[in-house]
């Protein structure tokens, strides 16, 4: 983790009063994946202000800026001992560099005691992102319809170092 984000402290912990730069960071990131599934109707890209500051009200979120500019960012929703990760972006101009995986790793690592396994789900044409996934230790329990594609659900039960 550190050694894909120089010094963790790169990452810090993001609120409501970000919701404006997580939204518009969220919908350069996600003009690719509508793209590759040919689908404008994402719901990261029609997600509104108002409920970009609910999820950041609701969630735990953290981002990585760059020249005061966030250039990643990544939410983490926790149901009993169950962590859902989503909405994990990177601007355009950054991918490939390390970023989305530091996060992902970061948020696992960040996440509640209680939290023993992680879910998250991605498109099926979603090439670079199930790459991640997979090279992060998640496996694919199933899919489901969406408008004209399919989603593809993974899960990773959380490494807990020896005692």
């Amino acid at each position: 983790m550190v050694g894909q984000l120089g010094h963790p402290s790169r990452v810090k912990r993001l609120s409501v009063a970000d919701a404006g730069e997580v939204l518009t960071l969220q919908r350069a990131a996600y003009i690719t994946e509508a793209r590759a599934h040919d689908d404008w109707d994402l719901p990261p890209l029609l997600e509104t202000l108002d409920e970009t500051r609910a999820a950041l009200s609701s969630c735990l979120s953290w981002g990585i800026r760059e020249n005061d500019r966030l250039v990643a960012s990544v939410r983490l929703t926790v149901t009993g001992d169950v962590g859902v990760i989503g909405r994990l972006v990177v601007a355009p101009d950054r991918q490939g560099c390390g970023l989305g995986g530091g996060l992902l790793a970061f948020a696992e690592s960040a996440a509640p005691p209680s939290v023993m396994v992680f879910r998250l789900f991605t498109g099926a044409k979603s090439v670079g992102p199930l790459r991640l996934y997979a090279k992060h230790g998640y496996r694919e329990t199933h899919r489901t319809p969406e408008n004209n594609h399919e989603l593809v659900h993974l899960e990773k039960a959380r490494v807990r170092p020896p005692e």
